[in-house]
């Protein structure tokens, strides 16, 4: 399972080394591509096929919402293979969109794993800190 915070640096020509812990989970190859609220998604190859199924349901191509979702996460995502070392090369258009800088915040969701600037994170995680009892009493309603 995919778990907890970690923070590694952004190399100037965005080399960026996967910590250890999430590699293990993720295998040998995995996807990564934009996510919501500004962040970017990465999993396991395998994970990939069930994830978009989740995020687009099983009605493919028939409405406007799923086309654009489709669009948005699988016409941004990339294979990514570490090296030895467990370093990628992050893809231009992903770190632009992510505005990753030198610190960069992986964050295992069981499944995922989100990745986020450190700033951005930072300002994130203050805003659901600040809203964490109304976003548990909505959940909590949709859930009675």
């Amino acid at each position: 399972m995919l778990l907890g915070q970690y923070i590694t640096s952004l190399s100037s020509s965005r080399r960026l080394a996967v910590p250890k812990q999430l590699r293990s989970e993720l295998g040998k190859k995995f996807i990564i591509s934009k996510w919501y609220e500004g962040c970017l998604v990465l999993v396991s190859f395998d994970r990939w096929k069930g994830l978009l199924e989740r995020v687009t349901g099983k009605m493919e191509f028939v409405t406007q919402p799923v086309r654009d979702t489709d669009r948005f996460i699988m016409g941004s995502a990339f294979e990514l293979r570490p090296d030895a070392q467990g370093r990628v090369i992050m893809p231009e258009m992903l770190s632009s969109y992510a505005k990753l800088k030198s610190e960069v915040v992986f964050i295992g969701l069981g499944d995922r794993v989100e990745v986020w600037d450190k700033t951005e994170w930072t300002a994130r995680e203050q805003y659901v800190q600040s809203h964490a009892g109304v976003m548990m009493e909505e959940i909590a309603k949709k859930n009675a």
